[in-house]
């Protein structure tokens, strides 16, 4: 079958499914679900692909809102995912825009349909919860990796909105500390020496890691909120907790600034009297690692699409469970445009983005080019082989340890 014939038709699919996949957006927009409760996206993603002809599996590695659908061409071929993800933010709703992610990587599934009765291989899509870490055990990729979920997928492609356009994208791996100390509760007025105040110590411990930064590599990120802070001011806190992010490129860069956070809390420990535990509320999350083989036909396919890079620079500060899918198989997470201006991720204002008529049109456009792209690799046999002997190099590059 012409290559340019399929190209017309999977086009002309993504197309014919516009407003269905415009809805989805909207719909999870509207409805904003926290990590591992997104049960409305997850059965709305479900039923879209069943009705498309996917078989689809929900619930899938002991996850009740992680899914997996399957379409198989008509042969042996490469088995290439979209991964979907729909998990929103406290307060901010999808200030991440995984309504959209998830919409464009429907819509590239169904997109890819006409094809698969011509070409060998077969498309999934992923649907992947509790990318965010706001609640405990978050990283829903890399639980579904633990579990086996993604035996037989080859490759993963996940498409992420963005206020600029950034295709060869990395991510820093990404540790997940609670500090918490315990005290003894006294009254703060009348018998403050008789008290161990916890929150003190964990005032001295930011005091203490602020006093570090300067000392920190430029790619460390440590970044933490109180979440528990005390009961009321007349009465000694016996018990303070905080939520740490600790990001670096490089595994022992950022087992070193662990370490460092650690120390700091260790210190404030010794220094007040209080006991201190530790404990990793969710996944730790790898660096990405792109490939740069398939990031090049996707660009090449969004170039064709007249939407070419704003930047060359990579975005590599944030983190994602993705990293973890890319150290075991050929995975990108390029950034698309969605606004005029840039807007900056995480806020009420890029939620409202991802449903405007711009950010509509680009989820189109970037289902195109995602189905597009995973055209190319089921009927580019030499593409396929460079994807692959790119991944066995282990050339790991930027934001990876070795």
């Amino acid at each position: 079958m012409n290559k340019d014939y399929l190209q017309g038709e999977v086009l002309r699919a993504v197309e014919d499914h516009k407003q269905e996949l415009w809805d989805l957006a909207r719909f999870m927009y509207e409805n904003p679900e926290l990590g591992y409760r997104e049960q409305q996206a997850s059965k709305a993603v479900a039923e879209f692909l069943e009705s498309a002809g996917f078989q689809v599996e929900l619930g899938i590695g002991g996850l009740a809102t992680a899914l997996k659908a399957c379409r198989e061409g008509v042969g042996l071929g490469p088995h290439v995912a979209f991964l979907a993800e729909y998990d929103a933010l406290p307060g901010i709703g999808h200030g991440c825009g995984h309504n959209w992610i998830a919409a464009a990587a429907v819509g590239a599934a169904v997109g890819m349909l006409p094809a698969l009765d011509h070409v060998a291989g077969a498309i999934y899509v992923v649907g992947c919860p509790a990318e965010e870490g706001y609640v405990d055990n978050a990283g829903g990729k890399v639980a579904l990796l633990e579990s086996g979920c993604f035996q037989g997928i080859q490759a993963a492609l996940l498409l992420h909105p963005a206020g600029e356009t950034v295709l060869d994208s990395t991510a820093n791996a990404r540790e997940a500390v609670e500090i918490s100390f315990h005290g003894r509760a006294a009254h703060a007025s009348a018998a403050p020496h008789e008290g161990i105040n916890a929150l003190e110590a964990l005032i001295q411990t930011f005091v203490a890691l602020n006093g570090l930064r300067a000392q920190f590599p430029d790619e460390v990120r440590v970044h933490g909120v109180i979440t528990k802070g005390g009961e009321a001011p007349n009465i000694v806190p016996h018990f303070a907790s905080a939520r740490f992010y600790v990001r670096a490129y490089h595994s022992g860069v950022l087992a070193r600034a662990v370490e460092s956070l650690k120390a700091c809390a260790r210190g404030a420990a010794m220094a007040t009297g209080a006991q201190v535990e530790f404990r990793s509320f969710a996944y730790p999350y790898a660096a990405m690692r792109p490939n740069r083989t398939l990031v090049r036909c996707f660009s090449k396919n969004l170039g064709c699409l007249g939407i070419q890079a704003d930047s060359q620079r990579q975005l590599g500060y944030g983190s994602t469970d993705l990293g973890n899918v890319s150290q075991v198989m050929p995975a990108i997470h390029p950034y698309l445009r969605i606004t005029q201006e840039n807007i900056p991720l995480h806020t009420r204002w890029f939620a409202q983005a991802t449903v405007t008529d711009t950010g509509l049109r680009s989820l189109l456009t970037g289902a195109k080019a995602l189905a597009l792209t995973a055209l190319d690799l089921l009927v580019d046999d030499d593409l396929w082989r460079s994807v692959q002997a790119e991944y066995a190099q282990k050339d790991y590059g930027p934001g990876i340890s070795q």
